[in-house]
Formats: C-alpha cells, structure tokens, sequence
C-alpha cells in the first residue's frame, strides 16, 4: 500500500514539474495568474510556472493580423444607400491591456470599424466616396488608432476595398456618365470645329495678305520696268536724233564740198530737195493725224526754180543753204 501511495505521489509530483515548464514561441506572449490575479507575462523562451498555483489565463501572437471586415450597409450625406467593405491591420502591443480591458478583443474591433466606417461615409457625399478614398483610409486610420489604444492595440493599416451603391443608383450613374460623355463629345467637337473655322479664317487673311503682297511686288516691279522702259525708249529717241543729226551734217558736209567743187551740182540739189519734198508729203499722208495736201503740178516747176534761185545766191557759202533750209543745224552739227 505504501507503495501504491509513493508511486502516486511521484506521479502528481513529475505531472506538476512538468506542467510547471512552459515554452513560448517567438512571437507570441502569454499572461499567467496567480490565485485568479494577475501575476506576470512570459516571453518567448522557457518559463516556469508554480504548480498548482500559477494558470495562463491569455496567449496570443504580438505579430500583425489582418481583419476581414464584411460588407456594411452605410448612407452618404446626400441620403444615398451603399455598401463597404474594408481589410484593416493591426497587432497587440500591450497583451494586459488587449486582455483585461476588453473581453472580446476582436469582436470589438470590427464592430468599431464598422461603427468608424458608417460615421465617415456619413459626411461624405457619393462623389466624395469614390475620389477621397486615400483620405478616408487615413480618417479610419487615425480614429481606430485612438479608440484601440486603451485596448493595447496598434492599427497600422486601413483600406477600403469596394464601395457599392444601390443597383437604382449604378443605373443613374451610368445615365449621368453617359450624358457626361456626351457633353464632352459635344464639347470637343465644338471646339474642333471653332478651330477649324479659326484656322480657315487665318489661312484665308494669310493669303490675302500673301496676294496683297504679290500684287503690290508685282505693280511696283512693273511700275520700275515700265519706267526703265521708258528711260530706254528716251535714251533711243536721243541717240537716234543725235545720229541723224551727225549724218546730216555730216552730208550737208560732204554736198557743200561737191558744190564748190562741182559747177553742175546745182541741178542736183535742186533734184534733191524737189524729192525731199516730195518724201514729206508720203510721210504726212501715211500719219494717223495726217492731214491732206492738195499740190498742183504746175506750181512744182515755180518751187524748183524759187529753189534754183537759192541755190544761185548762195553758191558763195554753200553752209549758209543748209543753215537757211534746215533751221537748228549750226547747233546740231558736231564740232
């Protein structure tokens, strides 16, 4: 019998040695109890325990966890129904706090999200809700990290990952985007065809100016050509009566010698100035504002010999004929 008693004495005695040995791993703590109060937290690592006197009452991971929040009916500011849900990141870092001032450390959180989340929405408009979704992720974050903190949590991220309005209001969405669309076409093809006027009305004044300016060029270069052609045509004029000049005082030259040295040239200046006269009549005759002569051919022997008569006085100095005929050719002749 004693026997019996030392085996089970030694039995309760190795169960409590053991049970007094605990191991917590890396990453993990552990809240202990001494006759129902708190006594300590174990670290990672061995711990001993007192037997029959010290219980873990709490253990969990100080690491980070993620918390699925499900869909949440909310109401925007301008009275529209949606639903959100969001994912939100957060670990212990106080484990007495997460265990003795909540009792249920998770299902207080959600609900605190939730409650955070239907506050936010509710001072938004639908609009807002789709644009600032980087800014209510840090709203939530803010607020949750101060309503978790008496808890000994740290939340370290959140977002939101859908927000869905009612079908009635994805319908009207859908109508207002498709106006929007529609305004904008209008608007770019307006604007398309104002430039397109713009640029039309610009190249059409472009080139008026350009043909303005081709016309004035091509004027004035007509204007120096027609000028250039007339100091030309005078130049001409003046070099061919300078010429005609020269030859007849060249030829007046040349008759007065033969008449000094020839004593029957008389007839043939009488010949000559009968022919002469003869030759102004055709050029009268063939001019636009010709004028018509009417000669008798029995005053023709009368001119003759009025010209024989010149010609007999004036044998003595043969320049002075020319001079009293051909009035201008002292000036004219060459010196």
């Amino acid at each position: 019998m004693e026997q019996f008693f030392l085996l089970v004495f030694l039995a309760l005695g190795g169960s409590a040695v053991v049970g007094s040995v605990k191991v917590i791993n890396q990453g993990n703590e552990a809240l202990v109890e001494r006759l129902g109060s708190y006594n300590k937290k174990l670290e990672p690592g061995l711990n001993f325990l007192m037997p029959f006197l010290d219980k873990i009452v709490y253990r969990e991971t100080i690491r980070e966890k993620v918390l699925d929040i499900p869909p949440q009916k909310c109401i925007t500011r301008d009275n529209v129904g949606i639903e959100v849900d969001a994912v939100f990141y957060w670990r212990i870092v106080d484990m007495e706090k997460a265990w003795y001032k909540v009792e249920n450390l998770q299902s207080a959180m959600v609900n605190m999200v939730l409650t955070q989340i239907r506050s936010e929405m509710g001072q938004l408009e639908l609009d807002q809700t789709f644009t600032a979704r980087s800014q209510i992720n840090e709203l939530l974050l803010r607020d949750l990290d101060i309503a978790t903190d008496p808890w000994g949590v740290k939340v370290t991220r959140v977002e939101l990952r859908d927000i869905i309005p009612s079908q009635a209001v994805r319908e009207s969405m859908e109508l207002q985007m498709s106006a929007e669309r529609r305004k904008r076409a209008a608007i770019l093809n307006s604007e398309g065809e104002r430039e397109a006027a713009v640029n039309s009305a610009r190249g059409k004044a472009e080139a008026q100016i350009l043909d303005a300016e081709a016309r004035q060029k091509s004027t004035i270069l007509q204007a120096e050509a027609e000028q250039k052609a007339i100091v030309l045509k005078a130049q001409a004029e003046r070099q061919q009566q300078v010429l005609k000049a020269q030859a007849i005082a060249e030829s007046s030259e040349i008759i007065a010698q033969k008449l000094q040295t020839n004593p029957n040239a008389n007839k043939a200046v009488e010949v000559l100035f009968a022919l002469g006269y003869l030759d102004m009549g055709a050029t009268i005759g063939k001019s636009d504002s010709s004028k018509v002569i009417f000669i008798d051919p029995r005053s023709i022997p009368a001119a003759l010999e009025g010209i024989r008569s010149v010609v007999s006085d004036s044998q003595a100095n043969p320049n002075e004929l020319f001079s009293k005929q051909i009035p201008g050719l002292e000036n004219n002749r060459p010196s």
